[in-house]
């Protein structure tokens, strides 16, 4: 739905927001790259109040892949494997390179859209190892899953950087500067989790959550609803995205998340390890999994360059224009740090929608 065929839905809540925000500083925070590009499109954080502070956290799996990961596809690839992974991970700087610089090296090194086209390239090479580098959250984790648990040949490889949202949402309430006081869940993770799974936040952290689509209207609704919640004092669990996330998700993903994988502590980068919050692949399914079949050592890694900012980004406690190398060493065609990679990545979405304002005629 358009702008223009939304003005009246949008002129009303922003209405209500003015009417609901108290005079004190509140700190919304959204999880999902998705949520930052309509924020940042649309100039939503223009247009609501002023002392409500829309702040990204960790939403972009590229970007709190740590070095480590990368590395190890690196020298993966240095033995003449075959390597295969989704386009955002392709540029993500590592220790020392990226993985589109080893390519340009001779390495083997593909872009795939789905880990299915990764095991049609092993069937086409049958004398090579071939690796898909699975990224992502919740989302895409499924699918990576169900190609493990599809019999796939014996020459095909899953090198696993999978996390989970969860986990995400929790430690950013245990390493945030300024207290959270409302959730803006992702949709598209809440498709395959369901609203069930933010309980946790509603019961044991009183925290309002509510899961919205990706309209500029959906986030404004979805902000009204957490201001109603903290002026009732009822935190609770709304699902405005009902047209498509139901109470218990995706129960079928979820059960190939289970068969396939298993849950880890992990790390995450230039924050450190996060407890269960990662997929590892079943012991079940080991004789594809990359990190046990082949013997690679990597002894140092780098995850933060000098001066990058991008943990603190991810963690919610400043936006990218905070940072001293943004825009400036820092930039699309030179990034410093993963989040200025990804198209889901925070840095990335300011650079591209920094000075859009689309809805500043309705304020």
């Amino acid at each position: 739905m358009g702008i223009t065929k939304n003005k009246e839905l949008i002129e009303s809540a922003i209405k209500s927001l003015k009417d609901l925000t108290p005079e004190e500083n509140i700190k919304i925070t959204h999880v999902c790259g998705t949520h930052e590009m309509t924020a940042s499109r649309f100039g939503i954080r223009s247009i609501i109040p002023e002392n409500i502070d829309l702040i990204p956290g960790p939403g972009c799996p590229v970007c709190v892949c740590p070095s480590y990961e990368i590395d190890y596809a690196i020298q993966l690839a240095k033995q003449g494997k075959i390597i295969t992974t989704f386009g955002d991970m392709f540029k993500v700087p590592a220790s020392r390179q990226s993985l589109s610089e080893m390519k340009r090296l001779g390495a083997d090194i593909r872009v795939v859209y789905s880990p299915l086209d990764s095991i049609e390239i092993a069937k086409r090479n049958p004398s090579k190892d071939v690796i898909f580098f699975a990224i992502g959250f919740e989302t895409s984790a499924p699918m990576t899953g169900a190609a493990l648990l599809s019999a796939p040949p014996e020459n095909f490889f899953v090198l696993s950087a999978h996390r989970l949202t969860v986990p995400a949402m929790e430690l950013l309430l245990k390493s945030e500067k300024k207290k959270t006081q409302g959730f803006i869940c992702p949709g598209h993770v809440s498709v395959m989790i369901g609203t069930d799974a933010y309980t946790p936040f509603s019961k044991k952290y009183n925290m309002p959550c509510v899961i919205t689509g990706f309209e500029a209207i959906d986030m404004l609704i979805g902000l009204v609803q957490i201001m109603k919640m903290i002026q009732n004092k009822e935190p609770k669990i709304i699902n405005e995205y009902q047209r498509v996330v139901k109470p218990e998700g995706n129960t079928k993903a979820l059960q190939i998340l289970k068969e396939a994988f298993e849950i880890v502590d992990s790390s995450w980068r230039g924050i450190g390890i996060v407890k269960k919050s990662g997929l590892a692949i079943s012991s079940q399914l080991e004789n594809h999994d990359a990190k046990k079949v082949f013997d690679i050592v990597i002894n140092e890694t780098v995850d933060v360059q000098p001066g990058c900012k991008c943990p603190e980004v991810m963690l919610g406690n400043m936006l990218p224009n905070e940072c001293k190398l943004f825009q400036k060493k820092c930039r699309p065609d030179n990034p410093i740090g993963p989040c200025m990679v990804s198209h889901e990545g925070t840095c990335a979405i300011f650079s591209r929608y920094g000075s859009t304002d689309m809805l500043k005629n309705l304020k």
